[in-house]
């Protein structure tokens, strides 16, 4: 039995924005007035079906123009696309960024996760909920990590509505005279449909009351935001590989890109050609950046190699492990970069057309980077003849709504196709079967822009930065207990004492948290851990995305660890049981031992190690894996609960 929502209707707002991104409807079967030629047959079902791509930007139409989703409106969604009720409400439902129940236009997310934890999360928020009741038309949500932990405590404000303009996006595209619009949308793979763009923003970060509440109550005119060179603390010096241009270079100029050394490597790439480039990443030794490590030029050989098409390239910009923001930086301080090795990822693997998914919680991002695809576009650096090279490439942003589970690639790709972001089973992998069932390479920001200084200073040269087996330089999220927090660029091989060397970490260290919260806890006498994929191993540790979050004696340590629990436990997909079981009795135990040690917390240390063997063997994708690591790690390296 299908789900039914009876006889609501969309409402006029409602249908304008679904309307404004899908086009009106052409029949009565979509929702459009009824005419003869719709009593004799159905028109429009198998072409509405092949949409269904469409459900997550329609969704956030919605959201954008009212602020939530009614059942009208879904019904009316689910209409358009022919998407049968209950799987929309499902997808709906599945994302923290979207509301099935009426709440105001205005929503504050205030983060409360790790850094923002250890900075006074929780205080912020009890004083912002006590100053802003509920004539006051802002509805306060604590949100997981809003990817702005250098500067914590963090808040989001957005409001919905047709009158609320996004400045940052204004801003972007006043810079070099652009437009600030696309045409509307032609159908799957043509990557210019519109942007609804009738919503506010305004980030707040570091966060007291007053400036939480003034960027709730009027986020449009709230002052801009902090610019990303703020984040990058070795600004201006020459050595830099990866952040060099950030600071120097005008984010939202392809001229002052372009004088900065940019669409150098893609003339490269067009010189030696696809099977060379591959040969230069595999002979450079990258490894993807978000964790796995995977040899980069061997997942792009077996794309490369498969005789279905077309294949497609996924950019994963949904960095949404606490403590990791360095995505981020690039993306709003050189996201040329990232435009620029994306076209050469696709030329090297075959792809005409490539997806960009992006966090919701990244405004700034989302501007910068809809700027600078639509001057590349425009100046014949994206399109049918890419560089007059007859090469055709074209990028598609598409936005996350808050889901952490995204993160990872086939969660990804059913997110963009429409469906609940869920892990799917492998084999096949994604460079067989991926998006849209299609060979897919996906890679994430800082693995793609790597790309870049390989194809300039040659794979040999590359290769001599970090260490044989981690090569090239390494970005470090570095938060906390710290002087100087911020993204870090450094050769693989570098200890964890030299990056809080720079960042200037504080006295009385307790503990430092590598990978996030999928990683694990390390104490202040091992600072001598290098930082290589292979070095953290040994280590009994991990390197993860990079994160380095340090913690002094003033952070209580349950605390943080309760915090980690309740984060998997919210983000848990529920697809497989011993995830969706065992992050919420993670949590239980680490309820009834918080304020316990010794003897009395035994049997519930014991049992949360079955349970953390368990999540570990049998979880269907990293996130169960993964959700034990940091507690078990604390318990056995800090004597958290001794």
């Amino acid at each position: 039995m299908d789900l039914r929502f009876g006889d609501s209707k969309p409402t006029d707002e409602e249908r304008a924005a679904v309307d404004a991104l899908l086009g009106p409807p052409e029949s009565s079967w979509e929702g459009a007035d009824r005419s003869d030629a719709d009593l004799r047959w159905a028109r429009g079902g198998r072409e509405a079906r092949d949409r269904r791509d469409q459900l997550l930007p329609a969704l956030h139409a919605l959201n954008d123009r009212v602020g939530w989703i009614s059942e009208g409106a879904l019904d009316y969604v689910c209409r358009r696309l022919t998407v049968p009720p209950a799987e929309a409400y499902g997808v709906a439902t599945f994302y923290a960024m979207f509301s099935v129940r009426p709440r105001p236009a205005t929503v504050l997310h205030v983060c409360t996760d790790l850094a923002c934890t250890a900075a006074g999360a929780s205080e912020l928020c009890a004083a912002v909920e006590a100053r802003l009741g509920p004539e006051s038309g802002v509805k306060v949500e604590r949100s997981p990590c809003l990817g702005l932990c250098e500067r914590a405590p963090a808040c989001l404000a957005i409001r919905a509505g047709e009158s609320a303009r996004p400045a940052l996006e204004d801003e972007a595209v006043q810079a070099e005279g652009g437009s600030g619009g696309a045409a509307p949308g032609d159908g799957k793979g043509k990557g210019r449909r519109g942007r609804n763009t009738l919503h506010a923003t305004a980030v707040c970060a570091p966060a007291t009351p007053d400036r939480a509440i003034a960027a709730a109550t009027a986020p449009e005119t709230a002052p801009a935001e902090t610019a990303p060179e703020t984040a990058v603390p070795q600004t201006g010096t020459p050595a830099l590989t990866l952040l060099h241009r950030i600071g120097t270079v005008d984010p939202t100029s392809l001229d002052d890109y372009r004088a900065h050394g940019g669409y150098t490597a893609l003339r490269r790439a067009f010189a030696l050609g696809p099977a060379a480039v591959i040969r230069e990443v595999t002979d450079a030794g990258l490894v993807g950046r978000g964790g796995a490590a995977f040899p980069t030029g061997r997942k792009w050989q077996a794309t490369a190699a498969q005789p279905d098409h077309p294949h497609y390239l996924v950019c994963n910009a949904d960095e949404s492990e606490p403590g990791t923001f360095k995505d981020r930086v690039l993306m709003e301080g050189d996201p040329y970069a990232l435009v620029e090795a994306m076209t050469i990822a696709a030329y090297a693997t075959g792809a005409h057309q490539g997806y960009l998914y992006l966090r919701g919680e990244y405004p700034r991002a989302l501007a910068r980077l809809t700027h600078a695809i639509e001057q590349a576009r425009t100046r014949g650096l994206l399109g049918d003849d890419v560089l007059g090279q007859g090469y055709a490439f074209d990028i598609e942003i598409r936005r996350g709504a808050g889901a952490y589970i995204c993160g990872e690639e086939t969660a990804l790709f059913n997110s963009i196709e429409g469906h609940r972001g869920e892990p799917r089973s492998k084999p096949p992998f994604p460079v067989e079967k991926g998006l849209f069932g299609k060979p897919t390479v996906e890679n994430n920001v800082e693995t793609l822009v790597n790309v870049l200084p390989i194809l300039t200073m040659g794979a040999e040269a590359y290769a001599a930065i970090g260490t044989p087996t981690s090569t090239g330089p390494k970005l470090f999220c570095v938060s906390g207990s710290v002087a100087r927090p911020g993204v870090y660029e450094l050769p693989f091989g570098a200890t964890l004492g030299d990056v809080l060397a720079l960042a200037g970490v504080r006295d009385n260290l307790r503990a430092v948290l590598l990978g996030g919260a999928a990683g694990g806890f390390v104490r202040p006498d091992e600072l001598d851990i290098p930082l290589t994929f292979e070095g953290t191993r040994e280590a009994g540790t991990t390197l993860g995305s990079g994160v380095v979050m340090a913690f002094d004696d003033t952070v209580p340590l349950p605390r943080l660890l309760l915090r980690i629990a309740e984060f998997f436990r919210d983000e848990s997909c529920g697809q497989c049981v011993p995830c969706r079981v065992g992050t919420v009795r993670q949590e239980e135990a680490l309820h009834r031992i918080a304020d316990r040690t010794g003897a009395a917390a035994a049997d519930d240390i014991a049992l949360l190690r079955e349970v953390g063997r368990a999540m570990r063997d049998a979880s269907i994708c990293g996130l169960g894996q993964t959700a034990w690591n940091a507690v078990e790690s604390a318990i056995d390296r800090l004597g958290a609960y001794e």
